[in-house]
């Protein structure tokens, strides 16, 4: 996006009228920027719908999102320039990203040739490889597959979110188990605390974002072998989940800002999600059902 010291606090005197083409932040920047000047800003869908900002994470334009890269940001920064995108600027951009902090890069999906993909993310940064289940855009990469991924030197192990297949956690869990050195981590919302058995020493799931303090004390309980307060923190688990990660799954963002917003996180009218389906307004209420319920089997 073009810096605020790139546009003029007012247009001449001369200008009747400016055109924007895109809706997108940049282009509603520039708008808001040649205020009070008369502006027509055109747009193929309504505001906040069809602009690319919301497939740039947000107009930050970066490698920041899970499975991203700096090679992969750029090389989809290229393509979609269409020929007009400078290719070492998008590949300095990308770099610069990934130079802000990044630890280890999370490995997006992917059907082509998933080892040789792995290998070249690995030689910018450790790589967590993820199997994701398919309607979430995920590939089901075979046993052997797998292992081959799990050999890689620069694999340091595999995040599973198989949505609702105790049978393929427990498949991966047992080819994971073949290389001790690599960690296995959950993303498993709704058997959280049954994956910890089956072998995830860590978890990088969404309902981390509420309810913290009981699945936190979850970890602390499975760590320890305490198992008399495991069981409980277990279930407490399993039934925040039901309410939050549920059939529509696209509202489950939606429902993590509730569960937030009732945890005192949000206001409680901060939890729109343009972008996800309607939900029965019977539901914020078992969301905070929920959180009331996780509070109380954690503390």
């Amino acid at each position: 996006m073009p810096s605020h010291s790139q546009f003029p606090a007012k247009v001449s005197s001369g200008t009747t009228g400016v055109v924007v083409v895109g809706a997108g932040l940049a282009g509603l920047f520039t708008a808001l920027k040649l205020a009070p000047n008369p502006v027509t800003v055109v747009s193929a869908a309504r505001f906040g719908e069809g602009a690319s900002s919301l497939w740039a994470q947000a107009g930050i334009a970066a490698a920041i999102a899970e499975g991203d890269s700096p090679e992969a940001h750029a090389a989809d920064t290229i393509r979609a320039g269409a020929g007009i995108v400078d290719e070492k600027i998008a590949h300095v951009l990308a770099r610069e990203a990934r130079d802000l902090g990044a630890d280890a890069l999370l490995a997006v999906p992917r059907a082509e040739d998933p080892v040789a993909f792995h290998e070249a993310l690995g030689k910018v940064l450790p790589v967590v490889a993820f199997y994701l289940y398919e309607r979430a855009g995920g590939v089901a990469y075979p046993d052997a597959v797998l292992d081959r991924l799990l050999a890689l030197p620069a694999v340091v192990g595999i995040k599973v979110a198989t949505l609702d297949s105790v049978i393929t956690f427990q498949r991966i869990a047992d080819i994971t188990a073949a290389h001790p050195d690599r960690l296995l981590i959950t993303g498993e919302d709704r058997f959280l605390g049954y994956s910890l058995l089956m072998g995830a020493r860590a978890a990088l799931i969404g309902m981390g974002a509420a309810a913290t303090g009981l699945q936190a004390a979850l970890l602390a309980a499975h760590r320890a072998g305490d198992w008399a307060r495991f069981v409980p923190l277990a279930a407490a688990c399993d039934r925040f989940a039901q309410a939050t990660f549920r059939e529509p799954m696209e509202g489950y963002v939606r429902r993590m800002l509730w569960a937030a917003a009732a945890e005192g996180a949000l206001p409680e009218d901060a939890c729109d999600d343009p972008w996800g389906p309607p939900l029965a307004p019977n539901e914020r209420d078992a969301v905070r059902r929920a959180v009331q319920d996780a509070r109380a089997a954690g503390a």
